[in-house]
């Protein structure tokens, strides 16, 4: 719960100060998707995980987890979603590529390596980090939860931040993901990101 440090103001000569006490204790790991359909809307849709702080608890998302978040955007969206994510391990487990093979509704795109520009959410990740989560100590993990989901519903309202995150350049490794709206299965991206990514446009 370590303040993540950003720009700010303060007088010429005095330089503004963060301080908290102790070690940080608490996390919680965030998965999102930004889901664009033709003629609506686009849409945020998030999912949170608050990690435990006993040994042995779970850290970050299992594939159930994000298979769940795949099925609650196909609910919301009401039609065939097509995802491009990164390669994380997770992403590129067996059993989602079987779920995947196994649901027409259900499309898995792969971005290259090193391709975070090519995903929005991180473009979602960086605005948080310099604005809501920017420069504030948090009390315990439950105000951390609080400020991130308070941040998130004001980018969910926001369809023009939720676009902007499409364009702006982001350098963070962050496992989350695209959607779109056409029909392909299983496949990957190209090495430059791009010629795969204009035909789902």
């Amino acid at each position: 719960m370590t303040s993540h440090r950003a720009r700010t103001w303060a007088p010429r000569g005095s330089t503004p100060v963060v301080r908290f006490n102790g070690a940080s204790r608490g996390r919680i790991s965030m998965a999102a998707l930004v889901c664009f359909k033709a003629g609506e809307r686009s849409r945020l849709i998030y999912r949170p995980r608050i990690q435990g702080h006993h040994r042995g608890a779970q850290r970050g998302f299992t594939w159930q987890d994000y298979r769940d978040l795949l099925v609650r955007a196909h609910l919301q969206l009401g039609g065939p979603v097509v995802v491009i994510w990164d390669i994380l391990n997770v992403h590129r487990c067996s059993r989602l590529r079987e779920y995947a093979a196994a649901h027409d509704w259900l499309t898995i795109v792969q971005l290259p390596s090193y391709a975070p520009d090519l995903n929005p959410v991180e473009g979602i990740w960086s605005l948080l980090r310099r604005s809501t989560t920017a420069n504030v100590v948090f009390r315990d993990r439950d105000h951390l939860v609080q400020a991130v989901r308070s941040g998130l519903r004001r980018i969910q309202q926001r369809t023009d931040l939720q676009r902007a995150a499409t364009r702006r350049p982001s350098s963070t490794d962050v496992a989350v993901n695209y959607c779109r709206h056409p029909t392909l299965k299983h496949r990957q991206a190209l090495p430059d990101g791009t010629s795969d990514l204009r035909s789902l446009t």
